[in-house]
């Protein structure tokens, strides 16, 4: 017997969304990740289930090199919201580094992809919606990740962290391919 996978309604990627959501909440980054390809592959540029596919993988990072760090950022680069792009690529960063740290990596090594993280928040912050403040409260718990760790040495580098300097959003592509 062949196994081959089938596909869902489109009638039905509302409530799939949904369990997709659900699961990810629940700690089951996995099965969301499963919806959110069954999802794509009737509804390629589906923008919901693409971030919520970027967000179930980096659910998954434990920290090691098979983490698919590089696939959640083309995934997040692939949004077609720039805010909703800077926003999420941040995350990556920021969730790539936080799980290096829980398994040991030196945290010096690693103030490149928090502070990376940090530039992708402020040119958020510039173009978020009304009333959104997420890039901001990614922001600030950056920071105090970095106030909390004495050997991040906090203050080298931080002037880069000035939300005025932050790079122009297309900037973000080339930064996307160059870290792991």
């Amino acid at each position: 017997m062949t196994y081959q996978l089938k596909p869902i309604s489109k009638a039905s990627v509302p409530e799939a969304l949904d369990k997709a959501e659900l699961y990810r909440f629940i700690n089951e980054p996995e099965e969301a990740e499963s919806i959110c390809r069954d999802i794509l592959a009737i509804d390629p540029e589906h923008q919901l289930a693409l971030r919520l596919l970027g967000l179930a993988i980096t659910d998954q990072f434990i920290g090691a090199s098979s983490d698919r760090y590089p696939e959640a950022l083309s995934i997040f680069q692939s949004l077609h919201d720039p805010y909703e792009q800077s926003y999420y690529t941040g995350l990556v960063f920021e969730r790539h580094a936080k799980t290096q740290l829980l398994v040991g990596y030196d945290a010096r090594a690693l103030l490149p992809l928090i502070e990376e993280a940090m530039r992708c928040f402020a040119a958020a912050e510039k173009i978020r919606p009304p009333r959104n403040d997420d890039s901001i409260l990614r922001w600030n718990r950056c920071v105090r990740l970095l106030q909390s760790r004495p050997d991040f040495h906090f203050g080298i580098g931080s002037e880069a962290l000035d939300a005025e300097n932050s790079p122009a959003p297309d900037s973000q592509a080339r930064r996307a391919g160059g870290t792991n």
